[in-house]
This record gives structure tokens, C-alpha cells and sequence, in this order.
């Protein structure tokens, strides 16, 4: 079964302190306005209202949380406000920026970062802040480039390497691939990076070795 499909909406909060506590996992998805942040969650859950589409920018004004899979679980979906809406009152966007990176540099329930960015235009000077907050976790990252529908075959392959090697500058371990929620392009590999983000650590089933010397009574 893919990983979203039982993707349900739990709660919406506006202050850090209305944060659900909880022992599990989640992963948040964040993204600058417009850049199709909705829609890709949408397209992960195989549903078409779950996360609001606007035609407006900046009309998300919450964090919203998603449940991933069965009640008890404690697996959630993240979505945070997007970022980048010239119109929203400058008191908004300082309380947007306060939440933002109290959450993705404090919250401890809080194992991955998904950034979405159009593909057309990566990076843009608020994208490499969201970077800037998060990178010093040490948490892993995974980048949707989405609307590559929007690019031929040629153009989307070199948006990617360009992104790759931007992306390297604050890690070389975070992820990046191409994603198009019209074309259904990159479902499985997303899914595949953010699973493996809402896995806790395996175990350790290797015991200490004993001391050679008191093995042998030396």
C-alpha cells in the first residue's frame, strides 16, 4: 500500500506551544507560496482536497497535520505555512517566521524536511533560509523540484543537476529529484526518501565484544 494513501487530516495550530505532543515521527513539507506544495501532497495521498489548493498564494496560514497510516501509529505529515507572499501583512509574516523556525530547528518529533520548489525557479533567497534554519539539525532533507511538466525532458534533467549541486553546498547527503503532480512523475521515489525519514534508527543487535584479556583470565 503506498505510504500516504491512508493520509487523513488530524489538527491545525497556530502558536509552537499548540504543537501535539506525541512519542512518533513526523515530516514537514514547506515551500514558498504558489510553488505547488498542495498539490504534491494531494498527489502522495492519491487524493484531490485533502491538502487546499488556492489560487491564491499565502491563503495557508497554519501548520496542518496529517496522519500517516492507522491511529496509534504516531506517523504524521507536516504542512507548513508557504512562505514568500508579498501581500500578507508584515505582523503575519513575522509571526510566520518566528513559528517556522522555532519548529524546524527545535521541535524533537520532527525527523525530516521536505522543501518544494518549482522547478522553473529553485532557490530562491527564502528557500536557501529555510535551508539555513534546518541544516544545522543534521536532519535529512529531500527536495521535490515540482511542476517539471512544465519543462521539456532536456530542460528538467539540467534544472536537476544545477539544483543537485546547489543543494550539495549545505549537504551532500540531502536528496533532490524531479516531481510533477500533474504527470503523476515521481511518486515512488518521494515516497521511498520520506519513508525512510518516518523510520525510527534500527536497533543495535551487535553486543560489545568482551575484553580479550579477561576472556583468557590475562
Amino acid at each position: 500500500m503506498p505510504l500516504f494513501q491512508q493520509l487523513e487530516f488530524f489538527t491545525t495550530v497556530n502558536a509552537y506551544r499548540d504543537l501535539p505532543r506525541h512519542a512518533g515521527r513526523e515530516v514537514a513539507f514547506a515551500g514558498r507560496s504558489n510553488a505547488g506544495k498542495s498539490s504534491a501532497i494531494n498527489t502522495l495521498a492519491m487524493q484531490t482536497r485533502l491538502a487546499f489548493v488556492s489560487k491564491t498564494p499565502g491563503r495557508t496560514q497554519h501548520i496542518n497535520y496529517f496522519r500517516i497510516g492507522a491511529e496509534g501509529e504516531d506517523r504524521f505529515l507536516v504542512d507548513l505555512p508557504g512562505y514568500g507572499y508579498a501581500k500578507v501583512p508584515p505582523a503575519i509574516q513575522q509571526h510566520w517566521n518566528k513559528l517556522l523556525s522555532d519548529y524546524l530547528q527545535t521541535w524533537p518529533s520532527l525527523k525530516g524536511l521536505v522543501l518544494i520548489m518549482d522547478a522553473r525557479r529553485p532557490f530562491t533567497d527564502l528557500d536557501a533560509q529555510m535551508l539555513d534554519w534546518f541544516a544545522p539539525t543534521g536532519k535529512p532533507v529531500h527536495v521535490l523540484l515540482t511542476k517539471a511538466d512544465k519543462l521539456t525532458r532536456n530542460e528538467a534533467n539540467k534544472a536537476l543537476f544545477a539544483a543537485r549541486k546547489k543543494l550539495a553546498e549545505w549537504s551532500p547527503d540531502y536528496t533532490i529529484q524531479l516531481f510533477s503532480s500533474l504527470k503523476k512523475q515521481g511518486i515512488e521515489e518521494a515516497e521511498i526518501a520520506i519513508g525512510a525519514m518516518l523510520e525510527p534508527p534500527a536497533a543495535s543487535t551487535q553486543e560489545e565484544a568482551p575484553d580479550a584479556h579477561s576472556a583468557d583470565g590475562q
